[in-house]
């Protein structure tokens, strides 16, 4: 009996050393950190997660941007956080495609951050400014055959440079890419007209096209998109077999206690399937995903594994 007591003693003073408890986490505000600019996709579903984590867990849960390196800036200062669960962050495919796309991360994915939940999928958008010629994808494709046009991503190996690599080598044609530091700002450049093309994802395009500010010439994934179901795939547009999603999700430091993952993994898990969160991410072309840490886990070793030979076939591996 008293050696119970002195082991019960003992784990709850390394809980409080910890800074985590069951009963008490959180206490105090959460970081959850974005690696793009604000205003585009990986931006836009943090705050719509963080504005619903703010009301059910009781804490300020702030979005803190931190743009450069293709978000592997952000996900670097992550892995090098304090893992008391009080550190967040949005990824997505992005970091599983960096993985195999640089030889030199000052992190590991899979060794340097926890999984905590996959929350939503969404497709991409080809799209040219309003005032652009092309009226399709396939106009766009002969454009590109005739001319040098540029093409606007959210920066060097985002999923929108290699949906738009894929597409070049699909459809053989030349594009030059213009990197830039998030949707947001690509997007802003696409309706000045100084990008001919851009691929978007569906948070940062859909309100942009339903607006009127540019033109969505196909949408990336196998099938047309609910939000725009006048929009056709790449594949129905005339480059069969093309397909590409992008995820969203969130990790926090390796090292983060179970209570601190579970907890976000719960609270989130709740918020997706509110109706206010569903129609949001239902009108910016989303699907709520969902789900446990460890499935989240396994999701991206998979896609680690998949984008390391999507990477390798097209020779974009950076030094």
């Amino acid at each position: 009996m008293k050696n119970a007591v002195i082991t019960s003693i003992l784990l709850a003073g390394l809980a409080a050393a910890g800074g985590v408890s069951a009963q008490g986490y959180p206490t105090k505000p959460i970081r959850f950190l974005v690696g793009y600019a604000p205003g585009g996709g990986t931006d836009i579903m943090a705050r719509t997660v963080a504005m619903k984590l703010t009301e059910s867990l009781g804490q300020q849960v702030i979005v803190d941007n931190r743009p450069g390196a293709n978000a592997n800036l952000a996900a670097g200062i992550v892995s090098r956080a304090t893992p008391d669960g009080y550190t967040v962050m949005m990824i997505s495919l992005s970091h599983a495609i960096s993985k195999p796309l640089y030889r030199k991360l000052d992190y590991d994915l899979e060794r340097n951050l926890t999984p905590v939940i996959n929350i939503s999928s969404v497709p991409m958008f080809v799209v040219v400014p309003q005032s652009s010629g092309p009226r399709s994808l396939s106009d766009l494709i002969a454009l590109a055959k005739s001319r040098s046009i540029n093409y606007a991503s959210a920066g060097e190996g985002s999923p929108e440079h290699i949906a738009a690599e894929l597409l070049k080598s699909m459809a053989k044609i030349p594009m030059t890419h213009v990197p830039y530091k998030g949707g947001g700002p690509s997007v802003i450049a696409l309706i000045a007209g100084e990008i001919q093309v851009g691929f978007n994802t569906a948070p940062v395009a859909v309100p942009q096209i339903k607006g009127g500010k540019i033109r969505a010439l196909a949408v990336t994934s196998a099938k047309r998109n609910p939000a725009l179901p006048d929009v056709p795939s790449v594949t129905e547009a005339g480059v069969p077999g093309y397909d590409m999603i992008l995820w969203y999700g969130a990790v926090a430091p390796a090292g983060t206690p179970p209570v601190a993952v579970n907890r976000l993994n719960a609270e989130i898990n709740k918020a997706i399937k509110q109706p206010d969160v569903q129609q949001r991410l239902a009108s910016l072309g989303a699907d709520p995903l969902g789900g446990s840490a460890a499935e989240f886990g396994r999701y991206i070793k998979s896609e680690i594994a998949k984008y390391t030979k999507v990477v390798r076939e097209a020779g974009l591996q950076q030094q």
